[in-house]
């Protein structure tokens, strides 16, 4: 098929680049001409392991484009529009993007084509478009069928490629037998099972149902970890023995220091507006929402509990992990922002520590441009040793391999103190503890 995507972000590079991997010509289009020039020089803006691999592959077979007009609509058979829909201050999407996708959507097509909706975007959006759609086309004094399909995104960053190559599903809201014909087509590499072509309004639905989902078992173990520390039962135990129920499963039942990222935050806020709207209140997705608010601030509670237990001031306090997860670079809504900034205000008055030392394998550059690189007490590590020389207090906020496979031995000869406070659970606490660490995890 012609494919054209709108928006070379994270979804729409990982979409333009698969879809050329399975044979189809496509046309990824962005209105920021920098990123296009970055792109056709070879260069791409985000980190996705493979990515940048299967990007070259592609463009230098003549699958793969990237232009910044909107031209190649013309021909398109469909038209993917994956611009971002940012979070507004009341917790809705906006929609501007999408809106002017729509817009130019509805300007340049030719033919019979479909406009697929790859964005989040709330329930109700694939209707407000078509209006948009069919205006355009009424200023154009032109009658050109069209089809409007939700097709929600489900890639998990850090593992997109495989996620898109290997899906659990694949979900397609479509409201004409010409559009399941089209969806089937276009994934016809996968096996029926594994597409669900449902309603549009359901598809909408789906995606943000499934990131609350997750969002709230993350929240509810988390609450869970809080409660072990108090009782001294093992949150690791008590996460093994409740996923080894069928019923339950054992994924996203991991302990930690809150979740991150570009879609849980942002889709969770956005449920819960559209309930308001429709006047639901979502209480089970703002509880969830409410825990994860306080469990962004447990890593500073938990180094200020250690303090108590040392005789020794915390001069030095180094930050391994930044990105919001492993194998990204992605700082949206990072754990690492709140844990920096609740030590920078220091309400609890630590003490006046003289540097927060910050490593991160690949997201050091994004950490730099969020938090800035004027603060004197600040130092942006490259090496993971530099960064744990003289430090009082280590603190993991993301659990990368290379910090997972840290020597403790040497970890203890370069510190000066010996405070370990462990915000992903990736440590066994005996073993710390044989070495003379004073250990802090989550629930342990």
């Amino acid at each position: 098929m012609n494919i054209s995507i709108i928006g070379t972000g994270y979804v729409g590079l990982v979409t333009g680049a698969c879809f050329a991997e399975m044979g189809n010509v496509v046309h990824c289009i962005d209105i920021n001409d920098e990123k296009i020039k970055q792109l056709n020089n070879g260069i791409i803006p985000i980190y996705e392991p493979g990515l940048e691999e299967l990007v070259s592959k592609n463009v230098q077979q003549e699958k793969l484009f990237f232009d910044n007009i909107y031209s190649s609509i013309e021909f398109a058979d469909v038209v993917f529009c994956a611009v971002g829909t940012p979070p507004q201050e009341d917790g809705s999407a906006n929609l501007q993007y999408v809106k002017s996708v729509a817009v130019e959507f509805g300007k340049n097509i030719k033919k019979h084509s479909a406009f697929i909706i790859k964005s989040t975007v709330p329930i109700g959006t694939a209707n407000m478009i078509k209006e948009i759609i069919k205006g355009e086309l009424i200023k154009r004094e032109e009658d050109i069928q069209f089809e409007i399909i939700s097709n929600p995104e489900f890639l998990k960053e850090g593992e997109a490629i495989n996620n898109f190559m290997n899906p659990d599903v694949i979900i397609a809201g479509c409201e004409t037998e010409y559009s399941k014909i089209l969806i089937q087509s276009l994934y016809k590499k996968f096996d029926d099972s594994k597409i669900f072509i449902t309603d549009i309004l359901s598809s909408e639905t789906i995606k943000y149902a499934e990131n609350s989902m997750l969002a709230i078992r993350i929240s509810y173990i988390n609450d869970l970890a809080n409660l072990c520390d108090k009782t001294g039962a093992n949150i690791d135990e008590v996460s093994r023995g409740v996923g080894l129920d069928s019923r339950i499963g054992s994924k996203f039942l991991r302990a930690g220091c809150g979740y991150g990222g570009s879609c849980f935050p942002k889709d969770v806020k956005a449920l819960i507006k559209t309930g308001e709207q429709h006047g639901v209140e979502m209480r089970v997705v703002k509880a969830a929402e409410e825990t994860n608010n306080f469990q962004k601030h447990i890593l500073y509670q938990k180094l200020y509990n250690a303090a108590s237990k040392v005789d020794y001031p915390i001069k030095n306090i180094t930050i391994l992990g930044t990105s919001f997860k492993p194998n990204t670079d992605d700082m949206r809504e990072a754990i690492s922002i709140v844990l920096i900034n609740d030590l920078l205000n220091d309400e609890k008055k630590l003490g006046p520590f003289n540097k927060i030392k910050i490593y991160d394998p690949i997201a050091l550059n994004e950490t730099k441009k969020i938090i800035g690189e004027s603060n004197e007490k600040i130092e942006y590590c490259e090496e993971l040793d530099k960064s744990i020389i003289d430090s009082d207090v280590i603190i993991i906020v993301t659990e990368w391999d290379v910090i997972k496979n840290m020597s403790l031995d040497v970890v203890k000869r370069l510190m000066n103190g010996n405070i370990i406070i462990d915000g992903r659970n990736i440590f066994n606490r005996k073993t710390i503890e044989s070495l003379d660490f004073i250990y802090e995890a989550i629930g342990k």
